[in-house]
C-alpha cells in the first residue's frame, strides 16, 4: 500500500489554472492535466477499490475517466454568474451503492486542493424526504446516533429554526436543524504526495466509518456484511 500516487505537479497544474482560467489556457495543457491530474487520480481511484470494501462492502469506487468517481474538470457554468470554465481542485467520490430509487445517499469523498486537501463523509444537501428519514432514525435511536458523531465535527449548513413538528427544547435540536449530515479530516499536500497517502486516507475514513453506517441505516441500506433485510430491519426498529 505504500505508493506514491499524487506530486507536486499536480498541485502546481491547479494553482497555474486559478491563475489562468480559460480555455485557450486549458486546452494548450490538456496533456498535461491528464498526465499529473487525471490519470493519477483514476489510479488511485482503481487501486483504493478493494480496500474501501472493508471498509464497507457497499461502497464504490469507480475508475472510468467519465461518470465514475472522479469529478469532471468542467463547471457548469449555466446558472452561475461565475463563468470560469474549470474548477480548481479535484473531487473523488465513493457512494454507497444503493438502489436505483434514491439520488442523496451517504459515502466518502476526497478533495485536492492547494492548501485545501480533505478527506469528508456522510450526506451533502440530501432532499426533503432523505431529511425526513434522517431526522426520524435520530430522534428513534440518540445513543447510536451521538456514538456515530462522537470525535466528529459535524459541518454544514443548517436551518436557523428547528424543522416543523420538533420542539426547540429537543436535546438533538442543533443536529435536527442539519441541512447536510458531513464531517471531515484535513489532509496536508505532504500526505497526499507522500508513499503511504492510501492508507492514511482510509484511516480517514475508518474515522469517519460510523457516521456513513447510521446514515446508511437511515435509509433502509446495508453498511456492513449485514444483508438489506437487517437494514431495513434497523429502520424499521427506528
Amino acid at each position: 500500500m505504500s505508493e506514491v500516487y499524487f506530486t507536486d505537479e499536480l498541485f502546481g497544474f491547479l494553482k497555474q489554472l486559478r491563475r489562468h482560467n480559460k480555455r485557450e489556457w486549458f486546452q494548450a495543457n490538456k496533456s498535461r492535466y491528464e498526465e499529473v491530474v487525471r490519470n493519477p487520480c483514476l489510479r488511485f481511484i482503481a487501486d483504493v477499490a478493494a480496500p474501501l470494501q472493508r471498509v464497507s462492502p457497499w461502497l464504490v469506487a469507480d475508475p472510468h475517466p467519465t461518470r465514475g468517481s472522479l469529478f469532471r474538470i468542467y463547471r457548469d457554468t449555466r446558472f452561475s454568474a461565475d463563468k470560469r470554465p474549470y474548477k480548481t481542485h479535484v473531487g473523488m467520490s465513493f457512494p454507497h451503492r444503493g438502489t436505483k430509487q434514491k439520488v442523496h445517499l451517504p459515502g466518502f469523498y476526497l478533495h485536492l486542493e492547494p492548501r485545501g486537501c480533505f478527506a469528508a463523509a456522510g450526506c451533502w444537501h440530501p432532499d426533503n424526504p432523505t431529511l425526513i428519514q434522517i431526522r426520524s432514525a435520530i430522534v428513534a435511536r440518540p445513543e447510536a446516533w451521538k456514538k456515530a458523531v462522537r470525535n466528529l465535527e459535524l459541518e454544514g449548513d443548517s436551518l436557523s429554526r428547528p424543522p416543523r413538528g420538533y420542539p426547540c427544547d429537543h436535546p438533538l435540536v442543533e443536529d435536527l436543524k442539519r441541512k447536510d449530515f458531513l464531517a471531515s479530516v484535513e489532509l496536508s499536500e505532504e500526505q497526499v504526495c507522500g508513499p503511504n497517502f492510501m492508507a492514511e486516507f482510509l484511516a480517514a475514513c475508518r474515522k469517519l466509518s460510523p457516521l456513513v453506517g447510521f446514515l446508511s441505516h437511515a435509509l433502509g441500506l446495508p453498511y456492513q456484511a449485514e444483508t438489506k433485510a437487517a437494514a431495513v430491519a434497523f429502520r424499521m426498529r427506528a
